[in-house]
């Protein structure tokens, strides 16, 4: 299974970061001096992917005009001497491949991906889901790839998560395989800690084959009337076999208040030009806290 093509589903409203993404896609809110889908497109390269397929939808023009050229912006920053700055904007633009297919109507993950098809063409995906940043030594992304190629069968990304938030993901029944890695006997979406089967949670990375389509095609929707990927996946799964593989590295869900703040803080204590600064100003925020 090689896979050279990304799918980056982008349509969601993002109502969990309301009032901000009412104006501005979630996936552009920035991390640091980078928006959120700038990592994800980042990890993507770095495992060796070749094209990738953004999935937009309403509002969400920023995207392309974040990944596409701006010559004005160029010329400002040559006139000026301001040669660091031009190198970093000249980069965005020149990254990868990047198309785009826009989801008119909200109707769920599994519908989004759909419309990735036609681009596809027949060749097996990875699918990085625009609001989840990894943070690896290896790219997230290209864990699943090696495992998928080794294995010939789709791979889904997984952690561990806290009994108590099982409900917020859809949650994996497997056998060990390997340090890391399991056989995927059944998936559960969302369910209640007493009715899952493991607190083994689906996040957002995944490797799949083209006969993923179909199933999607035969989906019925589901809650909400949004076509969910891991009701398709359980219908795959009675075919074929599939694997979880516990991804290393520091995930951040900035599609939540919580993850958003974290990603923001920790990504910025990784850079060495703000690490000492970023410390500075977090004890001193600490202590005024702590003395109202």
């Amino acid at each position: 299974m090689k896979v050279r093509k990304a799918v980056i589903p982008a349509a969601g409203l993002g109502t969990r970061m309301l009032p901000i993404t009412k104006s501005m896609p979630k996936e552009m809110l920035p991390i640091v001096d980078r928006p959120v889908i700038h990592y994800v497109v980042e990890e993507a390269i770095k495992a060796g992917i070749e094209d990738i397929l953004i999935i937009t939808g309403k509002g969400k023009r920023a995207i392309e005009d974040y990944f596409d050229r701006s010559f004005e912006l160029e010329y400002y920053l040559r006139e000026r001497g301001k040669l660091g700055e031009l190198k970093q904007v000249e980069e965005i633009g020149e990254m990868v491949d990047i198309y785009y297919v826009r989801q008119k109507k909200p109707l769920g993950l599994g519908d989004a991906i759909l419309h990735a098809e036609k681009h596809v063409n027949g060749e097996p995906l990875a699918v990085l889901l625009g609001d989840d940043i990894i943070m690896s030594e290896k790219p997230g992304i290209k864990q699943l790839i090696e495992v998928a190629e080794r294995k010939d069968a789709p791979v889904v990304g997984v952690e561990e998560v806290p009994w108590k938030f099982v409900s917020r993901y859809g949650i994996v029944e497997g056998e060990p395989v390997s340090r890391n890695l399991y056989r995927i006997r059944d998936m559960v979406e969302k369910p209640s800690p007493s009715e899952a089967p493991s607190n083994i949670a689906i996040i957002g990375r995944y490797v799949l084959p083209p006969e993923i389509f179909e199933f999607l095609k035969r989906t019925p929707p589901g809650k909400g009337g949004e076509i969910q990927l891991t009701d398709a996946l359980r219908e795959l799964l009675k075919e074929q076999d599939m694997f979880a593989k516990v991804v290393s590295g520091r995930r951040y869900d900035v599609g939540s208040h919580v993850g958003f703040i974290r990603a923001n803080l920790e990504i910025s204590l990784s850079r060495e030009d703000l690490r000492e600064e970023v410390i500075n100003l977090m004890e001193r925020v600490i202590r005024e806290v702590q003395n109202e």
